[in-house]
């Protein structure tokens, strides 16, 4: 007899930029200023990631479109990338994403597409530490404290044990 279950999702979310923690600011400010760096010639949206180590420093990155789709690089992975690249030891402790079309921050949060969660998951099981996902947009922001609240059945190393 089958069983009846359900996946939740746990957030916070902020309708006053007021009322946003200090860091939780800063990271979405510095994820709005790597949007402008985006180079998306083609779909016209650009996204801004902006990652907080583990020693405060923040990095980030911007999504990169190319004319051979899907060769392009989404601004999560863009970032955190950079952050893996060359900080290795200082883990990402926190994500903030931000998009912009031609008419400017939509009144939508822009969720990270299913590679970037799933390089989220990585990163959470490399460093063996939780992520906090940031989702910014026009007139709210939604804080996540993991990636398995964006993606419960994540595939991982333990899949293989």
């Amino acid at each position: 007899m089958p069983h009846n279950r359900t996946i939740s999702a746990s957030y916070l979310e902020y309708s006053e930029e007021e009322e946003l923690p200090r860091d939780i600011g800063e990271l979405i400010e510095a994820a709005k200023k790597a949007s402008e760096g985006a180079y998306a010639p083609y779909s016209g949206f650009s996204v801004g990631a902006a990652v907080r180590l583990s020693s405060g420093k923040i990095v980030s990155g911007s999504n990169v479109e190319n004319a051979a789709y899907p060769s392009g690089s989404c601004a999560e992975r863009t970032a955190l990338s950079y952050a893996i690249t060359n900080h290795r030891n200082d883990f990402p402790v926190s994500i903030a994403i931000s998009a912009r079309g031609n008419s400017g921050i939509p009144a939508q949060v822009v969720s990270p597409c299913g590679n970037c969660r799933q390089f989220i998951s990585e990163e959470e099981n490399r460093t063996g530490g939780r992520i906090r996902i940031i989702l910014a947009c026009k007139d709210k922001t939604l804080v996540f404290e993991s990636i398995s609240d964006l993606l419960p059945l994540q595939f991982s190393k333990l899949s293989f044990v």
